[in-house]
């Protein structure tokens, strides 16, 4: 497997759109974890509401040792206990994510109580949804400083959802993607990411981000590229352009951008293959 694709795709297959049962999640993600393309997937996600409810019960065995991300749905304050319900279960939390606050709010106090449960559970890695508006750049420098005191801490930014407003745009992500690489700050993306290039979608007629063009702006970024280069290549429908800027970065660790959670495994691998990217061929070559 391409070292630029390993742990790309957090398996998000029981939020929306999908919402799969997790009945049927469970042994799907089982699935990918079997599959050719195994170390593109990472943990499979889950609410922290499921982890206290009776799904995860019932299905005992093929969760025990199953490796899981956890989104705080119930509240930070109540993520180091559905931790704590999640181990007891045989689940392994490889880490939680949590909004530290509502568009227009004040991040500081979510974010402070998000970095205690950081110091509660030093073997997870936390991620903190901050919303693009005021005091972001704060929140930016805040996890920066929680980071240089050994907190497994980075960003999360929602880069769509249901309304319009939840989608930023090309100019707004890229000088977020620019601020976490003037401050070496790992982050991670979520929502929207379905397809490798920007599109506009039929059915809603929101225009989503694609994570081919992520790739390549955040490999921009990361080689000095001002906001406004970044942003055309976020803004890019080209895709042969797009995959000819990644083709070459293949064979290096992916910079800053840790992963972005997908309700289809399937479309981001099968993106990747028609794009001449990846294929069962990368697996058995050890490429």
């Amino acid at each position: 497997m391409a070292p630029l694709f390993v742990g790309l795709v957090d398996d998000a297959a029981v939020f929306p759109p999908g919402s799969a049962p997790l009945a049927d999640a469970v042994p799907a993600h089982h699935e990918h974890r079997a599959a050719w393309y195994a170390p593109m997937i990472g943990p499979l996600l889950l609410p922290t509401s499921m982890i206290t409810g009776p799904d995860v019960r019932s299905l005992a065995t093929p969760v025990h040792g199953l490796a899981v991300g956890l989104i705080a749905d119930t509240g930070i304050g109540r993520l180091v206990e559905a931790v704590a319900a999640a181990r007891d279960q045989g689940l392994t939390v490889a880490q939680v994510e949590a909004a530290v606050a509502k568009r227009g709010e004040d991040p500081q106090p979510g974010l402070a109580n998000l970095l205690e449960v950081a110091a509660a559970l030093p073997d997870v890695d936390v991620y903190a949804e901050t919303p693009l508006t005021a005091g972001l750049m704060t929140a930016l420098d805040t996890i920066v400083a929680a980071r240089e005191t050994g907190h497994r801490v980075a960003a999360k930014f929602r880069t769509g959802g249901l309304a319009a407003e939840l989608f930023p745009t090309p100019v707004e992500l890229a000088a977020v993607i620019c601020a976490c690489r003037d401050r070496a700050l790992p982050f991670k993306l979520t929502a929207g990411l379905h397809r490798a290039v920007r599109h506009n979608d039929p059915e809603t007629g929101l225009t989503h981000h694609g994570f081919v063009n992520i790739l390549a702006a955040t490999i921009a970024a990361v080689a000095g590229a001002e906001v406004v280069t970044v942003a055309e290549r976020l803004a890019s429908t080209d895709a042969i352009s797009l995959t000819e800027a990644i083709r070459g970065h293949r064979g290096r660790v992916r910079p800053l951008w840790t992963a972005f959670g997908s309700c289809s495994v399937s479309e981001p691998v099968s993106d990747l293959r028609a794009f001449g990217l990846l294929g069962p061929a990368e697996a058995s070559s050890g490429r």
